[in-house]
């Protein structure tokens, strides 16, 4: 179901934000989904984790299903998953940003990015 606009018959709570929506407030509701502000629906604009640049979240073919608080530190912008082999420098750039992800954790067990040798 897509989002409506419309004025808060009923308090609520953002639930991109968690700021609340009062009554006679134009915000968006979604049945199953709950209420955000119109402001919170906008989607941000991250940074590319290989060059910085902005990853161009506005033009993006995942906009509708991206969780953007969960990845904006791991985006790549349409410039450089096009040139030479996108997933090789996302994990050269992922794994100087995230040292973490390129170490082999305890007990067997890796990262995403576990015994990846990172030039």
């Amino acid at each position: 179901m897509s989002w409506r606009k419309m004025p808060m018959k009923y308090p609520g709570t953002c639930i991109v934000c968690g700021k609340g929506i009062e009554v006679n407030e134009t915000g968006l509701w979604a049945k199953g989904q709950g209420v955000k502000h119109v402001e919170c629906d906008e989607p941000a604009e991250l940074a590319c984790v290989v060059c910085g640049k902005p990853a161009g979240c506005r033009e993006c073919e995942f906009q509708d299903i991206c969780d953007i608080p969960n990845v904006s530190p791991a985006c790549l912008c349409k410039g450089c998953s096009e040139g030479g082999d996108p997933v090789a420098t996302y994990r050269r750039a992922a794994a100087k940003k995230f040292p973490a992800l390129s170490r082999r954790a305890p007990g067997g067990e890796g990262a995403a990015l576990t015994q990846t040798k990172l030039i």
